[in-house]
């Protein structure tokens, strides 16, 4: 008998197929894009309203500006669907036969980090731009369709980045209360309650943190940063906790 050798594209497209399948057959995936759903159209709905019962309104602003706040704290749910990929397979051991399935220990870090990056990145630009047109029909006429371009790339980007800084992180903690422990600390704690100190160093630390960077790509209201800065903030982090993981994974018992 011959053994024919399977190409490794083959492998990997096979397991990303795997991957779609695991995640889209757990409850937890449902209930993590509802909470994302209810949490930003429900925070544009109300603040549209507001606008049109609002006895001074200010007519002409883009509906655009929905997408970019109801994100910010819209994030968690689709960064706790992205990390929830990698730990609950080290909560049921299921990471076993994971890897008896897919011995590659790189093609089951790629595949499982590519599809939930993905899947977190196209929920997270979907679910900005129904906030959006819920803000734009609740508060009709008073604002307007225009500026999208300008928005959603870098709602894209801050989706993209914090899932794959929270994956990074789901690999090398393998916990995930210890996982959202952590990404809630940087994401969002500590870059709110550092630069409160009135210490230019820690507000000098709080600028490098994912969570300034983030914020400031969607609301921009973070003193001494820039867009490029943001960028190589959030690339960085997402960079170095995937780097982070893949070591562990590939180094480290898988059911430890």
């Amino acid at each position: 008998m011959t053994v024919r050798e399977v190409s490794v594209g083959r492998v990997f497209a096979r397991t990303c197929a795997a991957e779609w399948t695991r995640l889209w057959t757990v409850k937890a995936t449902w209930w993590f894009l509802a909470a994302g759903a209810v949490t930003m159209v429900g925070i544009a709905t109300i603040a549209g309203l507001e606008a049109a019962a609002s006895p001074d309104p200010t007519p002409g602003r883009s509906a655009w500006a929905a997408a970019a706040v109801t994100a910010l704290p819209g994030q968690f749910a689709l960064l706790a669907l992205a990390l929830s990929a990698v730990t609950s397979d080290y909560a049921t051991g299921g990471i076993v036969p994971s890897l008896q399935w897919t011995p590659r220990r790189a093609v089951l870090f790629l595949s499982r980090a590519v599809v939930a990056v993905v899947v977190a990145t196209v929920l997270g630009v979907l679910l900005s731009s129904a906030a959006t047109v819920a803000s734009f029909v609740t508060a009709q006429p008073l604002l307007s369709m225009a500026g999208g371009l300008a928005v959603l790339p870098d709602v894209a980007l801050v989706f993209a980045a914090g899932s794959a800084f929270a994956l990074g992180l789901g690999f090398v903690l393998r916990n995930t209360a210890g996982t959202l422990v952590a990404v809630f600390l940087l994401m969002l704690v500590l870059p709110l309650v550092l630069p409160n100190f009135g210490n230019e160093w820690l507000a000098s630390i709080a600028q490098l943190l994912p969570g300034s960077g983030a914020a400031f790509l969607l609301i921009g209201q973070v003193p001494g940063m820039t867009w490029t800065s943001s960028v190589v903030t959030m690339l960085c982090w997402a960079a170095g906790a995937l780097l982070l993981g893949w070591l562990r994974l590939s180094r480290d018992d898988a059911n430890r």
